[in-house]
């Protein structure tokens, strides 16, 4: 198969590990990746504000990079989420491809599991890790089971962490609960969306964290910004750079 990799704006200027882990990882395992180098913004933060009929652009661009590959994959469930729901094209004569597109791109962990099936990592981590389940990923991916449900428990980005090394996950109190990030959200509603984050980032360090990741690199730099006014010696850490570590 072909793959092409999808590296949402804020990773590609703020955080670009996360971006060279997913590519080391997926080669790793024996996809092979294309980067479509005049890739941007996939239009989330305009249609979260409102403004999805300014999308158009952003759109078209994202049609013309990726429709040809067997699969689209992307650390960032919030920017694969809103592909899926909202992705279309100007032209009825693109729509196809639109169409194709929303249903063969997939956030990486929910790749890793579902269409490759991973069993086996050689990744080591020897920390203790707080696994943080974006929104997004949770309830619009189905990445993992929402506790406030009578149903069996899953996780695909925990399936993964299981695999890692040394790892210690560590058990939350509100294992599924918002940081408060959400896109645009912590600028509108500011006080709100901080006060949900530092409670989210006191979770974790109550209960012993040296990392939070999470599949969401958006979540983890709300937190981050967090941890650092705390002066904490808490990190975040996408999954990806965890999946691909070799640290022993």
């Amino acid at each position: 198969m072909t793959v092409g990799l999808f590296i949402p704006c804020y990773i590609d200027q703020f955080y670009p590990n996360a971006a060279i882990a997913t590519l080391n990882l997926l080669k790793k395992l024996g996809v092979d990746v294309v980067y479509p180098t005049k890739q941007t913004c996939c239009g989330q933060p305009m249609a979260n504000s409102g403004f999805e009929h300014l999308t158009q652009g952003c759109n078209n661009l994202f049609i013309e990079n990726f429709a040809e590959f067997d699969y689209i994959v992307s650390p960032s469930g919030s920017c694969v989420l809103h592909l899926k729901d909202h992705l279309n094209a100007k032209s009825s004569d693109n729509e196809a491809q639109a169409k194709s597109i929303r249903k063969k791109i997939y956030e990486l962990t929910e790749f890793l599991t579902d269409v490759l099936k991973v069993d086996k990592l050689t990744a080591s981590f020897p920390h203790k890790v707080g696994m943080h389940q974006s929104c997004h990923g949770q309830r619009g991916l189905m990445l993992a089971q929402m506790t406030e449900l009578v149903a069996p428990a899953y996780s695909k980005p925990m399936h993964l962490l299981n695999m890692v090394q040394g790892l210690e996950i560590i058990t939350l109190n509100r294992p599924d609960e918002c940081c408060g990030f959400g896109g645009t959200f912590c600028v509108a509603e500011e006080a709100v969306s901080a006060k949900m984050g530092k409670d989210r980032v006191a979770d974790h360090v109550h209960n012993g964290a040296e990392y939070i990741t999470a599949a969401d690199m958006s979540c983890l730099m709300h937190m981050e910004g967090i941890l650092r006014r705390q002066k904490s010696n808490v990190k975040v850490i996408h999954i990806a750079e965890i999946l691909n570590a070799q640290e022993f």
